[in-house]
């Protein structure tokens, strides 16, 4: 089982690559492997690690088809619909909540 190779923050060479520098470049990993890591010290706590991925096998961002397009928008209603009144809440309802904030709190919500 091969190791692989570690870096110190800033110190990785250059064809190296996080996922977050791969999109802004409108790359993806496209399947390829962990190429190295990064490393990120913090005092008093395990190091933050990130993973590389080599730039020059990256693919293409996938174009947004409509129907993506379309998806997405339907799943982002869904995060704004609220199970007990059924009203488009007008922002995504907070997961600890679970339903929107006057639903949440009548008391405060009363006319």
């Amino acid at each position: 089982m091969a190791t692989l190779p570690v870096y110190r923050w800033r110190m990785a060479p250059d064809g190296l690559a996080t996922r977050r520098q791969l999109r802004a470049r409108g790359l993806r990993p496209g399947g390829q492997g962990v190429a190295a890591q990064l490393e990120r010290p913090r005092r008093r706590r395990a190091p933050l690690v990130a993973y590389l991925y080599r730039v020059d096998l990256a693919k293409p961002v996938r174009p947004m088809t409509p129907a993506r397009w379309a998806a997405l928008a339907k799943a982002n209603a869904a995060r704004r619909l609220c199970p007990d009144c059924g009203r488009d809440a007008g922002y995504v309802i907070p997961p600890t909540l679970g339903t929107c904030v006057p639903c949440a709190y009548p008391e405060q919500y009363a006319a």
